[in-house]
């Protein structure tokens, strides 16, 4: 009979209620609903193949990812770095951690490549009582910002895919401030380590600033590994 896996010590627990129409969660010291049009599952089932081409918009923002939950927590611990500072969210989805950015008192830019992930970003804000950030719809490929004008840039499990790694870092290396710092929480994937070697034959550097266990919001026996990595440029 095989052992049962060892809770670790300090897990990020959010009592989520996970409903077809929206998320109810606590975190951050208060409590959050997140609209959406449907869970990630349901609307798998009505896609095309239109959806799969070389562009393919599958819906993964209408989920709330343990990377944008451990990205939330870094964020409120780092309050003081980036209240009054120009922040940008890279692929906002529902909106959480720009709302997140928003609440601590940051200055947040936040896009998406999908208008409906805005549309319902908006809604959350509205949901959350709380200041609308700039919602911006952008694609990573083609910056519509102003060169280095953000002091702090994040996302939470944006880099899944091999074709994201060229566009994202050419994206930073464009609109990060020349001393900013930029924030991407995820959970391990082996993209992320092409990425990695991306950002050393650009003359980047990285730190692992944190790894964090987050309860998975959907039944799991044990909590999801999130890294926090800082990037800078040397």
């Amino acid at each position: 009979m095989s052992r049962p896996h060892p809770r670790p010590p300090a897990v990020i627990a959010v009592n989520a209620i996970m409903e077809t129409g929206r998320i109810r969660f606590t975190l951050c010291g208060r409590d959050w609903v997140l609209l959406r049009p449907a869970c990630l599952e349901v609307l798998w089932e009505t896609l095309d193949d239109g959806e799969f081409g070389d562009d393919e918009r599958l819906p993964y923002w209408v989920e709330l990812w343990p990377s944008s939950l451990a990205l939330a927590v870094w964020l409120k611990r780092n309050q003081n770095r980036i209240i009054g500072r120009n922040c940008l969210e890279l692929g906002c989805g529902l909106g959480f951690t720009s709302l997140i950015g928003a609440y601590l008192g940051a200055k947040v830019l936040a896009m998406d490549y999908n208008a409906d992930a805005l549309s319902f970003a908006r809604q959350n804000a509205e949901a959350n009582a709380l200041p609308h950030p700039l919602w911006v719809l952008m694609d990573w490929r083609k910056p519509a910002v102003a060169p280095k004008s953000c002091d702090f840039i994040w996302g939470g499990d944006i880099i899944y895919e091999d074709r994201f790694v060229e566009p994202i870092f050419a994206f930073l290396d464009y609109t990060l401030a020349d001393n900013g710092r930029a924030w991407i929480a995820e959970p391990g994937r082996i993209t992320f380590e092409r990425f990695k070697t991306t950002l050393l034959a650009e003359g980047w550097r990285f730190r692992r600033m944190a790894g964090e266990y987050v309860d998975a919001l959907y039944a799991q026996k044990i909590p999801v590994s999130v890294n926090l990595w800082e990037l800078s440029r040397k």
